[in-house]
C-alpha cells in the first residue's frame, strides 16, 4: 500500500518553483494566484527567505507547490490508499483527495495564513526542537517550565517540537536537558503555532471553512489532532479548527498507516523533511519525494521495481459493463459542470456531442448517446487528462 504525505510550513525555499515553470503542471499557479488575488508566481520564483518565513506566505507557496506536484504525479496515474498531512499539509491531503476543491482550498489557506499571522503578531511566541527525549518527558519539561509553553509537534521517536512564549520555551528546554536532552534547538518560526496562542485566529478559519464545501475525501486522510483515519465530510469542520491550537501527532500518524498496511511513503512538496521522520519512525518502509520534475521518472522506477506489487496504484480504470461508458478529461484543470448538470435532472438522456462541462476552458463533450447515472467530478475538482468525468449508459 502507498500513502501520500505533504508537508507543513517550514518546508518552504527561495526559488523552489523554478524547476516546475516549463512543467504542465505549472498551470495551477496562475489559477491559485487568481483564486488568492496573490502573485504566487512572484513567490515561489523570486521571494527571498525571509519573505517566504513570513506564515501567510510560507503556507500558501507550500500549499500550491504541493499540488503542482501531485498534479503531475496524477498526469502518470499515481494514486494513494491513504493520504496524510503535517499541520498545513493536512490542508492540501483534503484537496488532494477532493474534501475540498482545489478554489476552496486556496481560500481556506489564505484565511489561515492571514489569521496565523495576525495572531503572531499580537502574541509574539516562538518554537524550540528537543531532541533525544520521548514524549512523556518533553511534556513534562513544558509542565516545569510553569509558563506559557506547550508540546506542539510529536513529530518522530526522540523528536518533539515545544512552543509558547520566549521565556517560557527557554525555561522549558533546559528543564529538557535537565532531563536527558541531547539537543535543544530553537526554531527560525514567526509563532507558537499548534498552542493556546493561535486562538484568536480560529474565528476566521472557522468562518472560511464555513463557507467551502467539503466532501467526503476519495482516500480516507489521518487527521493531526487525533492520528485517526476520516473518511467522513461532516467531521473534518472540527478537525481542523481544533488542529490550529492542538499538537501535530505526526509520529503517532505514521505508525497508524503503518498498521494500515503502508509499506511505501511518498512525500509530495517541497523539501524532505517528513521522509526523514518516516525513516526513523517506519525505518522499514520505502520511501521517495516528488520535489522536482525529475523526481516523477524516479517515483515511476521504484514503484516498477517493487517487489511487493506497489506499482499497482498506477490507475487502471474503471471496470464497466458492455452497456456503459466514461466520459473523460480531455485535459488538466478544473472542473466546471454545464448549467444543465448543476443539479440532478429528471431528464438525464444525453446525445453524442452534447456539452457536459469545461476543464480550464476546454470542452467535455459526450462521444456516446445514452443516460448519465452519474457525474463522476464535482464542480470545482481539480482532474487530470484522461480522468473520467461522468459514466453513462448507451442508448
Amino acid at each position: 500500500m502507498l500513502a501520500f504525505t505533504f508537508p507543513g510550513q517550514g518546508s518552504q525555499r527561495p526559488q523552489m518553483g523554478l524547476p516546475w515553470v516549463d512543467h504542465p503542471s505549472w498551470e495551477l499557479v496562475s489559477e491559485a494566484s487568481e483564486i488568492a488575488g496573490r502573485d504566487i508566481a512572484r513567490l515561489l520564483l523570486e521571494a527571498d527567505a525571509e519573505e517566504l518565513r513570513q506564515t501567510r506566505n510560507a503556507q500558501l507557496t507550500t500549499f500550491v507547490l504541493s499540488l503542482v506536484v501531485l498534479d503531475a504525479v496524477e498526469r502518470v496515474g499515481v494514486t494513494p490508499a491513504l493520504c496524510a498531512g503535517h499541520s498545513l499539509g493536512e490542508y492540501t491531503a483534503l484537496t488532494a483527495t477532493g474534501a475540498l476543491s482545489f478554489a476552496d482550498g486556496v481560500r481556506v489557506v489564505v484565511a489561515r495564513g492571514e489569521a496565523m499571522q495576525e495572531a503572531a503578531d499580537d502574541n509574539p511566541g516562538t518554537m524550540a526542537a528537543i531532541l533525544g527525549l520521548d514524549d512523556d518527558d518533553a511534556d513534562a519539561a513544558c509542565r516545569r517550565a510553569d509558563g506559557e509553553v506547550w508540546v506542539a509537534n510529536f513529530n518522530a521517536p526522540g523528536q518533539v517540537v515545544i512552543a509558547g512564549a520566549g521565556d517560557a520555551v527557554t525555561a522549558a528546554g533546559a528543564a529538557a536537558k535537565e532531563l536527558g536532552a541531547k539537543k535543544v534547538m530553537p526554531l527560525p518560526v514567526g509563532g507558537a503555532f499548534h498552542t493556546p496562542f493561535m486562538a484568536p485566529a480560529r474565528d476566521e478559519l472557522r468562518k472560511a471553512i464555513a463557507e467551502a464545501t467539503l466532501r467526503d475525501p476519495d482516500v480516507a486522510v489521518v487527521a493531526n489532532i487525533d492520528a485517526r483515519l476520516h473518511a467522513d465530510a461532516d467531521e473534518w469542520a472540527g478537525l481542523l479548527s481544533a488542529q490550529l491550537c492542538s499538537p501535530v501527532r505526526w509520529r503517532q500518524s505514521v505508525q497508524l498507516l503503518v498498521d494500515q498496511g503502508v509499506t511505501t511513503f511518498v512525500e509530495l512538496g517541497p523539501g524532505a523533511v517528513l521522509t526523514g521522520m518516516v525513516k526513523r519512525i517506519a525505518p522499514h518502509a520505502k520511501l521517495s519525494t516528488v520535489g522536482v520534475p525529475d523526481d516523477v521518472d524516479k517515483l515511476l522506477a521504484t514503484l516498477a521495481s517493487s517487489p511487493t506489487g506497489t506499482a499497482a496504484v498506477v490507475h487502471e480504470g474503471e471496470h464497466l459493463y458492455m452497456t456503459e461508458r466514461l466520459v473523460v478529461s480531455p485535459s488538466a484543470g478544473v472542473f466546471e459542470p454545464a448549467d444543465r448538470w448543476r443539479t440532478p435532472q429528471a431528464d438525464s438522456h444525453i446525445e453524442v456531442g452534447e456539452l457536459l462541462g469545461t476543464v480550464s476552458g476546454d470542452e467535455v463533450r459526450s462521444r456516446f448517446s445514452g443516460v448519465i447515472m452519474g457525474l463522476i467530478a464535482v464542480d470545482g475538482e481539480r482532474v487530470t487528462a484522461s480522468q473520467p468525468i461522468a459514466w453513462l449508459r448507451t442508448a
